[in-house]
């Protein structure tokens, strides 16, 4: 399957007009579409804390699980279609579920996409007394018996959580199809049922290991970045350094309903550029592992439905969709 970086470079849309200076953002929420724990979270968290000095009043974090985020995009084409409040965060794998139609009648074109948050990668995760002290422990052990391995994340067959797992199988020359993968509503599920012994490997993402590198529960097996990557990651290895060709990058982000009027959206694309410029808001994608990737406005929005575009043809190549 043809792999696709989506963390790609953007151009920033040019100015904003006095209108976008003009509207208030006076009861702010970032909408998490899953439940506490997992990539939609830290993406709100960042949001949070980010933004805490460009706004009046605190954002709001509000969880919406169901469907691996169709439930809030469903609510953001028909009740909320023009809050000029609220954003809701999103992530590759959101890109890819709307690419392949399982938000419904719903498409790329009915949302406007705001800025990012940041940039994640995948990451291969057990539990602390896995029997696979290693990468390659996993995938000898997958050649031998594919079946015999559980392996699970916040995403649907055919998600990116699931074609994390199917890149790393077919690095190894064995058919994903073949793969047990049981499906959760967000990374904080999937954490869940690793730790409980209900899967064997969490096909999850960096960012979200963060608050648990101290706990000694959980270890990751490999990173799924370009390069290693700097603390609190150093000391894990990348599946391509050892020797299997795999990367997965993710963009994390925000969008808004499609009806928002231009000054609310403009007045958050200032507040997301602002933030961009502090060395608080470096600091906070480093503590969260995310790499910096800081692109809001119009051109982000055009450049994400292309990238969506381009996801629809790919998935109809993989046979994931007609």
């Amino acid at each position: 399957m043809t792999f696709v970086k989506f963390a790609t470079a953007f151009v920033l849309a040019a100015g904003l007009g006095s209108a976008a200076l003009a509207q208030d953002i006076d009861k702010p929420e970032c909408i998490a579409p899953a439940n506490p724990g997992g990539g939609f979270d830290l993406t709100c968290r960042v949001a949070q804390t980010g933004l805490k000095d460009q706004l009046s009043t605190p954002i709001q974090v509000t969880f919406m699980p169901g469907g691996i985020g169709a439930v809030a995009f469903n609510l953001f084409n028909t009740t909320r279609t023009d809050d000029p409040n609220a954003i809701v965060a999103f992530s590759t794998g959101s890109l890819l579920n709307i690419a392949t139609g399982k938000y419904g009648e719903w498409t790329e074109n009915d949302a406007r996409f705001l800025a990012t948050a940041g940039a994640d990668f995948g990451a291969v995760i057990v539990r602390e007394d896995s029997p696979y002290k290693s990468l390659d422990d996993l995938l000898n052990a997958a050649k031998e018996d594919v079946a015999s391995i559980v392996f699970g994340a916040g995403g649907s067959v055919g998600s990116q959580d699931w074609m994390k797992g199917a890149l790393l199988l077919r690095a190894v020359e064995q058919d994903p199809k073949k793969m047990r993968y049981v499906a959760f509503d967000g990374g904080g599920e999937a954490i869940a049922a690793l730790l409980g012994g209900s899967i064997e490997i969490y096909m999850g993402d960096v960012g979200e290991m963060v608050p648990h590198l101290d706990a000694g529960k959980m270890r990751i097996l490999a990173v799924m970045s370009p390069e290693r990557l700097p603390e609190p990651f150093a000391e894990y290895p990348t599946a391509m350094e050892l020797g299997y060709d795999v990367e997965w990058t993710i963009m994390r982000g925000f969008y808004m309903g499609k009806n928002v009027p231009d000054a609310a959206y403009d007045a958050w694309v200032e507040k997301f550029k602002a933030a961009y410029e502090t060395e608080e808001f470096a600091k906070l994608q480093k503590e969260k592992g995310l790499m910096p990737l800081n692109k809001a406005g119009a051109e982000l929005d055009a450049s994400i439905k292309k990238q969506i575009a381009g996801l629809r043809d790919i998935a109809r190549e993989a046979g994931l969709i007609e």
